[in-house]
């Protein structure tokens, strides 16, 4: 499981979702009109896109021929209504989609997976979309390839053309390498692993902390962040995304903001908003600097994972989730607490702003020293992970 107590009620309903990313948009006209949308810069100024009840009515209304049970077909309905070039904007990779097919919401992703693309490799998946009144259905899954007759070429830094049949779109992948934190924002105890641009729309920077061995997600403010803040009623050291439900913490040292909360409902509902644990920069990540980092939370995990933290065979990927699954914002308050208290030792300060899941009461106070634990091998498109525990 992940961290924080709000999980622990709910164990056998989390599973797969956890694991598959979807859309998350209210409203839908339809993949063709959504395509139009990714053609668009997003930090251009521009007035907004004005979507309506009738538009999703229709719809939801109107049947669908779509052979949904035939994974290659619905492979070449994606590709088709895509179009020529699109962005992937999560740093793993991921290109999210979602369609209503009799009457029913489905939701899915193309993924670019880091240790295979260039063999020609694209995962494939979808599913009927997850809400919190219904069973979680099968997932549909497939790593497509010449077999399949799908073509996988890279054409560029970054960039790849998938070809089915007489459909072909390329797919540019995010480049945030040469995206760094800006002077001071990093502590001399931490080291980069690497930037993140989080499905949600909101960018991090993931670190490390060797001297209490903890990670955390830091906001990236070296560009426009795409949020509105509020801060807690109680304290003004929080701030609480109206958009995401992402809540953060003023550091006290440094001028920066540390991630300490993502909203309950999100995640349980598997949206944009759960969370950057599954969007690590894979990318970016520079020769040893992650397998190191959690080698040295984990040494038992020696020889057992790869660089990205994955484990032979693609099944589990250790799991970085130092944050707080919240309901209310007065659970995000002992952050605060345990950041003002006199009594936690100076070099554990920053041991605060993790939540542990054995510890629902209580941050992080000391460095992690027991075995992760891996969560159950999930036939998905995103490893299933492991869950660092101290």
């Amino acid at each position: 499981m992940s961290y924080g107590r709000p999980f622990s009620i709910e164990t056998s309903r989390i599973s797969w979702r956890w694991y598959l990313r979807h859309a998350a948009t209210a409203l839908l006209a339809g993949l063709v009109a959504m395509s139009f949308a990714f053609e668009s810069d997003a930090e251009t100024d521009a007035l907004p896109q004005l979507s309506t009840n009738q538009q999703y009515l229709e719809e939801a209304m109107r049947s669908s021929s779509l052979d949904i049970g035939n994974i290659r077909t619905v492979f070449d309905f994606v590709l088709a209504s895509l179009p020529p070039r699109v962005k992937v904007y999560p740093t793993e990779n991921y290109f999210y989609f979602s369609f209503m097919h009799a009457h029913v919401r489905y939701a899915g992703n193309l993924r670019f997976d880091v240790n295979d693309r260039d063999d020609g490799s694209v995962h494939f998946a979808y599913y009927e979309d997850l809400t919190e009144w219904k069973d979680e259905m099968p997932v549909t899954h497939r790593v497509m390839g010449k077999a399949d007759g799908v073509e996988i070429e890279n054409v560029g830094k970054l960039t790849y053309r998938v070809t089915s049949g007489s459909h072909s779109v390329v797919f540019e992948l995010n480049d945030l390498s040469g995206v760094v934190p800006p002077p001071g924002m990093i502590g001399t105890d931490e080291r980069v692993i690497g930037p993140i641009f989080d499905e949600s729309g909101i960018r991090f920077f993931l670190v490390y902390n060797r001297r209490i061995k903890i990670f955390h997600y830091l906001l990236d403010e070296t560009v426009p962040v795409a949020e509105q803040f509020t801060p807690m009623r109680t304290t003004d050291r929080i701030l609480i995304g109206k958009r995401t439900g992402f809540a953060f913490y003023r550091d006290h040292r440094i001028d920066r903001k540390i991630l300490i909360g993502v909203f309950e409902g999100n995640a349980r509902i598997n949206n944009y908003f759960d969370g950057p644990f599954d969007q690590l920069p894979d990318n970016f990540i520079e020769g040893e600097a992650l397998r190191s980092a959690i080698t040295d939370i984990e040494p038992g995990l020696k020889g057992r994972i790869d660089r990205f933290g994955i484990s032979p065979g693609g099944s589990d990927r250790y799991m970085i989730a130092p944050y707080r699954h919240y309901r209310l914002e007065e659970d995000l308050i002992i952050f605060h607490d345990c950041a003002t208290d006199k009594a936690v030792p100076a070099e554990l300060y920053y041991g605060c702003f993790v939540f542990l899941e054995q510890q629902p009461d209580v941050p992080l106070k000391a460095p992690r020293r027991k075995k992760a634990e891996a969560k159950a091998k999930q036939p998905t498109t995103a490893k299933s992970r492991r869950v660092a525990h101290p």
